[in-house]
């Protein structure tokens, strides 16, 4: 038996629509104010990332959605309800987080499921579920998917390289750089196809929710529409480096990048949807939701003022913890100075490859170079924090042994030395380097930047003293790099003392 729904036009709100909706724009309004650094660092992101300038076009998609589900939503009647409030409270537990340690990525998705939970909690559990769709598409305003940026790399390396050989182009690879007579490429984050299998996704998302209604077919669609650009990026990686074999090196990189882009965007997301297009199973004029599947009594509902002021007061509470964690501070070393290193001598750091790492928030930073009786030469570069919080961070993007838009260019990573994450770098020249990167922090020496973050969270939450230290230490040269940065370390002892040393805390 088919569901008729009134046309939109006859249908109007009434007064408890327009009080629920008129507390839910309030309720936004505060949230958006309370938490303003976090949206002006979304929309930061949104226009100045080209990974993430989709998320541009959500917002009209979501008010989209909302606007072709009218006439069955207008059906329903808004009710506030108080557990509705619980979403809210986890979306401003996983902000918290974030913000203790240092994680854009959970504060923007706390602040998402604060404003999706406010509407679970102001117009109730019925309108909710009947919004199921535009709430759970809320997610594509929080800019992820940089985890996908290395193993994309590497797919894009190998897909490349595969193409090449079978075009008879006598290619050689190491790590992301791709070597030709010609000269050299390098498949960079930016090149590894992460931006567009990111916007596929949401795409694909909406266009598998709007035009099929089998499950089947919605899950085929969304893998087609995740492999398909992941090819085409192999595909046109291989066919700029091919151009560059027939023709020169600037000619062929000078229309990759006028094509490489949204017009190649463009291009694989008309492929996706032709190739799409015979399965829409979707009746355009179909409802959206069946509004008397909705029509259940709601238990534990909340007055309406009341529970906007649940929903305001929860978030005020995450909001003054934070506040209260973010005050607290090291005291600082009143002299930092770089060790002396058994062995090793302090030299000027004239002759060789520049090289500096970049910590532009620490309160002190160190770099100097030392050289032994064989003529060996390491970098010793020390960052100290007394706290960290959102711009000051011991670990975030384009930060650390390699800086953003650098001229040294990350070619592999590394086996560790002495639990120190490695990673081997080339500038022109061409020059290389292997550079070794250690965190200390909370009693904690690591190499992993998630270890940071988590080590970060916990002494933010449970207490301990702020104070943060990053020690890299870099040669440059070629293999034997690795054996001066290992006989270095070995003479200057555990990284952990170290660092003790420098910041003042050694016992």
């Amino acid at each position: 038996m088919s569901t008729v729904i009134a046309p939109a036009d006859t249908i109007r709100l009434d007064g408890r629509w327009r009080r629920a909706l008129g507390s839910l724009a309030l309720a936004w309004a505060a949230l958006l104010l309370l938490f303003r650094r976090d949206v002006a660092h979304l929309l930061d992101i949104w226009w100045n990332s080209t990974t993430y300038s989709h998320c541009l076009f959500v917002p009209p998609i979501l008010a989209w959605l909302v606007w072709q589900r009218r006439a069955e939503l207008l059906q329903l009647t808004p009710q506030s309800w108080w557990p509705g409030v619980l979403p809210v409270a986890m979306g401003g537990a996983l902000w918290l987080v974030g913000d203790a340690a240092a994680v854009a990525l959970f504060r923007h998705a706390g602040l998402v499921t604060m404003l999706a939970g406010a509407v679970v909690a102001l117009l109730g559990p019925n309108v909710a579920r009947g919004l199921a769709f535009p709430l759970g598409y809320m997610a594509f305003l929080v800019p992820f998917g940089d985890f996908l940026e290395a193993p994309l790399q590497a797919v894009t390396v190998r897909q490349t390289m595969t193409l090449l050989h079978l075009l008879g182009v006598p290619a050689a690879v190491d790590g992301v750089l791709i070597t030709i007579p010609n000269g050299y490429f390098e498949v960079a984050e930016a090149c590894s196809g992460t931006k567009f299998v990111i916007a596929m996704a949401a795409y694909g998302v909406l266009v598998a929710n709007v035009c099929y209604v089998r499950w089947r077919r919605r899950l085929a669609f969304l893998a087609m529409a995740m492999v398909v650009p992941v090819l085409a990026n192999g595909v046109r990686a291989a066919g700029t480096i091919y151009a560059a074999h027939l023709t020169s090196v600037e000619a062929a990189t000078g229309f990759d990048h006028i094509v490489y882009g949204w017009v190649f965007f463009a291009l694989v997301m008309a492929a996706v949807m032709a190739i799409g297009w015979r399965w829409f199973d979707r009746d355009p004029d179909a409802p959206w939701f069946d509004p008397a599947a909705l029509q259940g009594p709601v238990g534990h509902r909340a007055g309406l003022p009341v529970a906007t002021a649940l929903v305001l007061g929860t978030a005020l509470l995450f909001a003054g913890w934070a506040a209260a964690i973010q005050a607290r501070s090291a005291p600082l070393p009143p002299r930092v100075a770089l060790p002396q290193v058994p062995g090793w001598r302090q030299v000027a750091a004239d002759g060789g490859p520049a090289w500096s790492p970049a910590y532009p928030g620490a309160d002190r930073t160190l770099l100097g170079r030392y050289a032994d009786a064989r003529g060996r030469t390491v970098d010793l570069a020390i960052a100290v924090y007394v706290n960290q919080h959102e711009g000051k961070e011991l670990v975030g993007f384009g930060q650390g042994a390699i800086r953003e838009n650098d001229r040294w260019v990350r070619v592999q990573d590394l086996a560790p030395i002495a639990g120190g994450a490695g990673v081997r770098m080339t500038a022109p020249g061409p020059v290389e380097r292997q550079t070794f990167t250690w965190y200390r922090l909370g009693g904690v020496t690591t190499g992993s930047a998630r270890r940071v973050k988590l080590e970060t969270l916990r002494t933010k939450l449970l207490g301990g003293s702020p104070l943060a230290v990053a020690v890299l230490v870099s040669a440059h040269g070629g293999p034997e790099s690795r054996a001066a940065a290992e006989d270095f370390v070995a003479a200057a002892g555990p990284i952990d003392r170290l660092a003790d040393r420098i910041a003042g805390t050694a016992r």
